[in-house]
């Protein structure tokens, strides 16, 4: 099976003490969002776990001891780094702290095991279509040496966007269309493969892939390792990526950003943080009375020699 440690929350930016732990430890126990007395325990070892797949908008606090997962599993890391300011991602780095330590990684890792995301893109008055253009070239021309593909997707209009991002300017078919033609000519100017996510929309005439950013041909290419020749049902509407699970937790992520699906809004997030407690094999809080422990089916899908 594969294990994602950053769909629901920013695991290695904000609970990395945690997440070595529980690799160390063997094991994890994550909460059903949707039926909360409902917890699952998945064994972090490798005979159980095909890959684990990171998402991160800063690795530095993970990458000193990075080495105490990577020497024993293997990864696939997707690095978010975008045109945002503090106005829109308040807990996210700087550029040029992101680029660092994107580089700093894909040396220990590997640039194939490294995908640059530029997501999710989206307007206002401030972030143009020109200026998403003008800083992901920026971008693609520093970290073009250094990453295995670029990952984009198109913001979702969630409704509590209404709230969180009134700013936000409805993008239009137009708007796509102009920055997917763009992304992609830059993409090609520096030899950088780029692919959508979480959408139905063709692109190939830009030289852009289809989506599945999850792809056992991905992980199996970046590891060396072949897979079966499976169906990827995706994780929802317009996602082709295989199945996985994922052990962090929904409003637990102390970035901040606007746009965020993740948590409903950032109050809850730092509410939530109170209750973290890095000796716990749950993200948030401990088990309680109420609470019955599933053993998850973790099935393989490694091609059998």
């Amino acid at each position: 099976m594969i294990i994602n440690t950053g769909g629901r929350t920013d695991t290695v930016g904000y609970y990395t003490e945690w997440l070595l732990r529980r690799f160390s430890e063997g094991y994890v126990l994550s909460r059903n969002p949707l039926f909360p007395n409902k917890v699952s325990r998945y064994e972090l070892t490798p005979d159980k776990v095909d890959c684990v797949v990171f998402c991160s908008k800063n690795y530095s606090p993970i990458l000193p001891r990075l080495h105490e997962i990577t020497d024993k599993f293997n990864t696939y890391f997707h690095y978010t780094i975008t045109a945002y300011g503090k106005d829109t991602e308040p807990g996210a780095p700087s550029t040029e702290d992101s680029i660092r330590t994107l580089i700093q990684l894909a040396n220990q890792v590997g640039k194939q095991r490294v995908a640059w995301r530029y997501d999710p893109v989206l307007l206002t008055e401030k972030y143009t279509v020109s200026r998403h253009l003008e800083t992901f070239e920026h971008m693609a021309k520093l970290l073009s040496p250094h990453i295995d593909r670029c990952i984009f997707s198109f913001v979702e209009m969630y409704k509590k966007l209404d709230v969180n991002m009134p700013e936000i300017i409805p993008m239009t078919e137009r708007d796509m269309d102009t920055l997917a033609h763009g992304l992609g000519s830059i993409a090609e100017k520096y030899g950088i493969i780029i692919q959508t996510c979480g959408t139905n929309r063709d692109y190939t005439r830009y030289g852009i892939h289809a989506s599945g950013c999850i792809t056992l041909e991905i992980l199996g290419k970046a590891n060396n390792i072949s897979f079966k020749d499976l169906k990827h049902k995706g994780m929802r509407e317009g996602c082709h990526c295989i199945e996985s699970r994922d052990i962090g937790a929904y409003d637990t992520c102390l970035c901040g950003c606007k746009y965020c699906y993740a948590n409903k809004n950032p109050h809850k997030a730092l509410e939530n943080y109170k209750h973290h407690d890095p000796n716990s094999p749950l993200l948030l809080g401990q088990l309680r009375p109420d609470d019955t422990i599933i053993t998850a089916v973790q099935k393989s899908f490694v091609k059998s020699k």
